[in-house]
């Protein structure tokens, strides 16, 4: 039965956070007049489907993606083609015939209405839970805060340079750190003071920690503090995909830190055995806080330069601004297609990954 609410719980989750970026593409697509074939949720064989006006909408079995589908994008013609389209008068409703600031803008949006999901979601969120402040109300005996001279009521503002407005950004710091000193920029007192420690590994936790502790939360969060906390939480989700893209690239994000959509199942699987016994608000706000997590993720991952993501599409378009023409159609459909190859190989590498993360 818990497996069934996980799959239920995911694909809500998953329909949400797809359907919002492929919803922003279609939605400025049609504004600006470029032609949409269709509107994909999920990939692979189609379980439902409905035609209405030029654009075919479907809901398909794999939970993997989706996609808008623009009339002209990503033509592969042969050279006999190309000519007699050359002779034909542009159809200005392909995509490929767009001027290059609408297809910015098309391309663009899918992103954007994933971080407005995510904004809006952030901001249910604040309304339901109690703010933890980057405060230290507890030094741990031993730490490295304590050798540092950091006292309880010690507000952090900043580790390394980086801004601090949420107790779980320290949490996302450390669990990144991997050496070296660290400058811890407090608050104490109304006066800003800066210290400079080393975080020391915990084997009970099995990371670094730098030494504090905070178990006091603010629920009197009202007016305009609602939407600053909302930014908040928006920044962390943000910096914290970021920083882990980061980590993965560089080797200091471990495998088993990596997970598709089975691991996610999975993952709302452990969240729905923890939280339930706390009752049904907690567990939605997990939900919410896992939504969240996700439109964050699909939108600052579509945004990095790679073909066939979103992020390749804006630089395309970019390179069109500045030369003040396109790249040869067939040249870009190439470049997109070897950058698809690429992602169905790290899709079926994150695949097996979550399968060796659950069984061993």
């Amino acid at each position: 039965m818990n497996m069934v609410f996980s799959l239920i719980w995911f694909l809500i989750i998953f329909s949400v956070v797809v359907i919002s970026h492929e919803f922003g593409h279609f939605i400025v697509a049609k504004a600006s007049g470029v032609r949409v074939k269709e509107f994909l949720v999920g990939f692979g064989p189609a379980i439902f489907k409905k035609k209405k006006g030029e654009t075919t909408f479907k809901v398909c079995i794999l939970p993997l993606g989706g996609a808008c589908v623009y009339d002209g994008m990503d033509e592969l013609m042969d050279d006999d083609e190309s000519a007699e389209k050359a002779d034909e008068p542009k159809d200005k409703a392909l995509f490929a015939n767009a001027s290059p600031w609408i297809k910015f803008a098309i391309v663009i949006a899918g992103p954007l209405f994933n971080f407005i999901l995510g904004f809006i979601v952030a901001f249910i969120m604040v309304n339901m839970i109690a703010i933890r402040e980057p405060v230290a109300t507890d030094i741990l005996e031993g730490g490295a805060a304590e050798a540092a001279g950091l006292i309880p009521g010690d507000r952090i503002v900043a580790l390394n340079g980086s801004k601090i407005y949420l107790y779980d950004e320290i949490s996302v710091f450390t669990s990144l750190y991997r050496g070296g000193e660290v400058l811890v920029t407090y608050e104490r007192d109304g006066q800003i003071g800066n210290v400079v420690l080393t975080p020391l590994y915990s084997e009970e936790y099995g990371r670094y920690l730098i030494g504090i502790s905070n178990e006091t939360f603010n629920e009197d969060v009202k007016g305009m503090d609602l939407f600053r906390y909302t930014w908040y939480e928006m920044r962390y989700n943000c910096v914290m995909v970021w920083r882990s893209l980061g980590a993965l690239l560089t080797g200091n994000l471990a495998r088993e830190n990596v997970s598709g959509p089975v691991g996610v199942v999975n993952m709302v699987g452990d969240i729905i055995e923890e939280t339930s016994p706390y009752g049904w608000q907690t567990v939605l706000v997990n939900m919410l806080n896992l939504m969240l997590l996700l439109t964050v993720n699909l939108g600052v991952f579509n945004l990095l330069p790679v073909p066939a993501l979103d992020g390749g599409r804006l630089l395309f378009a970019i390179v069109e601004i500045l030369r003040g023409k396109p790249v040869e159609p067939k040249k870009e459909a190439y470049v997109h297609l070897a950058g698809m190859a690429l992602l169905l190989v790290i899709v079926v590498v994150v695949f097996f990954n979550d399968l060796h993360n659950i069984f061993f």
